[in-house]
């Protein structure tokens, strides 16, 4: 398997008051840091190293986390340093550790899905990149991708046009070569490097079947914890 980037870095502003004191990461989650469930589930699909990109209070997630054995998995960091660098310029800065090909997931999701097939399904293609998506049709959030013929051919977050029935499920992988020509040391979003790639037809698209969780909100930390286990006690 590939190595996994996490996405740690994010404020957490839906979640104040909780994230004024802790990084999203470490959200209790049935009585535990939500970042030990998501590594025990990485452990568990098959990966054996993952590099959690942090900033906001990254010193208290690699206290918790440490090298990560205790999870199941070898654990790397990459901090952002004085200026925050955004989603894609952390990867940028990341990339020493990660190598050619790796997995992106987000530090505020629980995605359980089968990431050998995932894997799999991106080793078949040519793209630089493949993004997978879940037929949401509206449901969980507004719909922010159109995926046909195996290929991402849209993406935008917001998006109001019915066009859009798909959305990102928070699970992608990207060669290096996507982030090679980003500036170092300068805020980039990742969103526009996934539009550079739909662009030329570099963005390949594998859907999944169940649909994704995530404690970035409350609603959505309280199905987390449903899902877990234990209903929600938090107020948001």
């Amino acid at each position: 398997m590939y190595p996994v980037a996490i996405l740690c870095g994010g404020l957490g502003t839906r979640m104040h008051p909780v994230t004024e004191t802790v990084p999203k990461a470490l959200i209790p989650v049935n009585d535990e840091p939500f970042v030990a469930h998501q590594l025990r589930l990485l452990a568990q699909s098959g990966f054996e190293r993952a590099v959690l990109c942090v900033g906001h209070m990254g010193d208290m997630i690699e206290a918790f986390v440490g090298d990560g054995t205790r999870f199941g998995l070898r654990a790397g960091y990459s901090y952002d340093g004085d200026t925050r660098l955004g989603t894609a310029g952390a990867l940028r800065k990341a990339l020493p550790q990660l190598g050619e090909h790796f997995f992106v997931v987000y530090g505020d999701s629980y995605t359980a899905c089968d990431y050998r097939a995932v894997q799999a399904a991106f080793e078949r293609d040519d793209a630089t990149a493949l993004m997978t998506v879940f037929h949401n049709r509206g449901a969980l959030e507004p719909s922010n991708v159109v995926f046909a013929n195996g290929r991402v051919e849209r993406y935008e977050k917001g998006a109001t046009d019915p066009e859009f029935e798909y959305i990102d499920y928070g699970v992608s992988i990207f060669s290096a070569e996507a982030f090679a020509t980003l500036p170092d040391g300068v805020s980039v979003d990742l969103a526009g490097v996934v539009a550079s790639l739909i662009e030329q037809r570099k963005l390949a698209g594998y859907e999944i079947a169940s649909r994704f969780y995530e404690i970035g909100s409350p609603t959505g930390l309280a199905e987390t914890e449903a899902l877990l286990g234990r209903p929600s006690t938090s107020s948001g």
